[in-house]
């Protein structure tokens, strides 16, 4: 397989492995999970039915992903589009009106809306889902909140596959992973991650830079050049985070659990920096990077998401082990768009070639 698409598909399935690994006890403390799960803590899924659950943190990054890929058609083949915030808006509202306990019966844009495994009602921030849900999106410029909940922090994950430079630069993918976070996140300390995400993703998917030390300083100088004079303040804070997750991940006598409590993984900031942490310290196992990211008193399906995605990618696909794929709820789901989000719109306008399939996947559905 090639080294980039294996590096794309680890990157969404990792994320999918994570998610499912830390719902388990993203509601308990450290307590709470030892005295459930023993002196350890969670050291694997732990299934129900036979299947591992993935929350809206891998369903809002598919969804994404299918936004983005329907924007990059629409301006290969019509030669005119929106911006690609509007399309994963767009997508990301779809996923609102599937997660209704009512059914819905109106028209999908969105092909991953006929997949059952990304409409069940799993969502972690109901906030976020009302937002999506009155179709009243925000932006960096004017929020409707402020909102600095991680909630949509995984919708920057495909904004940095997207990355290529004949398609998006550095600088518009940073700018896109901040804006499709503020589509439900008004909190600069919120978008501010994502684009820091978005970044990130980059570097390790497109470039195959593993050295997430180096990455995550210069992530840091980033922030300061881009956004240090509009958002200073914002800037200043999850910059002292990534800087507390780089001082801890070289403190070996620091227990990891008691390490990621420390940085304090509720917040958007924070669930990056505990990610980071966990994937600098396990960057070339995504079983030991998870064990370390699930246990802890924070967020752990939020962290277990992100380190998942950052391991995932810098692992590949071939290099997770089998059974976090087996039972993995939306895994052929995450495959596919992988796949497309590597590949690319195979099409261009007045071309004689056509792909039927990629026609049916993101042009027909919306039209």
């Amino acid at each position: 397989m090639d080294n980039r698409l294996s590096s794309f598909r680890g990157c969404l399935l990792g994320l999918a492995a994570g998610d499912a690994m830390g719902y388990t006890v993203s509601d308990q403390t450290m307590d709470e999970i030892r005295e459930n799960y023993g002196p350890n803590g969670l050291l694997g899924y732990d299934l129900v039915n036979g299947y591992a659950y993935a929350t809206s943190y891998t369903q809002l990054a598919a969804y994404a992903c299918n936004g983005l890929l329907m924007g990059m058609t629409r301006g290969q083949m019509r030669g005119v589009m929106a911006p690609y915030v509007r399309y994963v808006s767009l997508a990301e509202q779809e996923w609102a009106r599937f997660q209704s306990y009512r059914r819905d019966t109106g028209p999908k844009s969105c092909w991953i809306s006929g997949e059952q495994s990304l409409r069940y009602r799993r969502c972690t921030d109901n906030l976020m889902l009302d937002t999506l849900s009155k179709g009243v999106t925000g932006t960096m410029e004017e929020p409707k909140n402020r909102f600095q909940t991680p909630g949509a922090l995984t919708s920057a994950v495909p904004v940095g596959l997207f990355f290529q430079p004949d398609r998006l630069d550095r600088s518009e993918v940073v700018r896109l992973g901040a804006e499709v976070v503020a589509l439900t996140h008004g909190s600069p300390a919120a978008f501010l991650s994502g684009a820091a995400l978005a970044y990130i993703v980059s570097r390790v998917s497109w470039d195959g830079d593993r050295d997430l030390r180096r990455i995550t300083k210069d992530t840091m100088a980033m922030l300061k050049t881009e956004y240090g004079n509009s958002y200073a303040k914002a800037v200043q804070e999850l910059c002292a985070q990534l800087q507390k997750a780089l001082e801890l991940s070289v403190q070996i006598l620091t227990p990891e659990p008691e390490a990621l409590d420390q940085i304090c993984c509720n917040a958007a900031p924070g669930i990056l920096a505990g990610a980071l942490y966990a994937a600098m310290l396990h960057p070339k196992s995504l079983d030991e990077a998870l064990i370390a990211a699930v246990n802890h008193s924070g967020d752990s399906a939020a962290v277990g998401a992100l380190t998942g995605a950052l391991v995932g990618a810098m692992v590949g696909a071939d290099q997770i082990p089998d059974f976090y794929l087996e039972g993995l709820e939306p895994a052929a789901v995450l495959e596919t768009l992988a796949t497309d989000m590597h590949q690319g719109c195979p099409m261009e306008k007045m071309s004689r070639f056509f792909d039927c399939e990629w026609e049916e996947k993101y042009i027909a559905p919306a039209d």
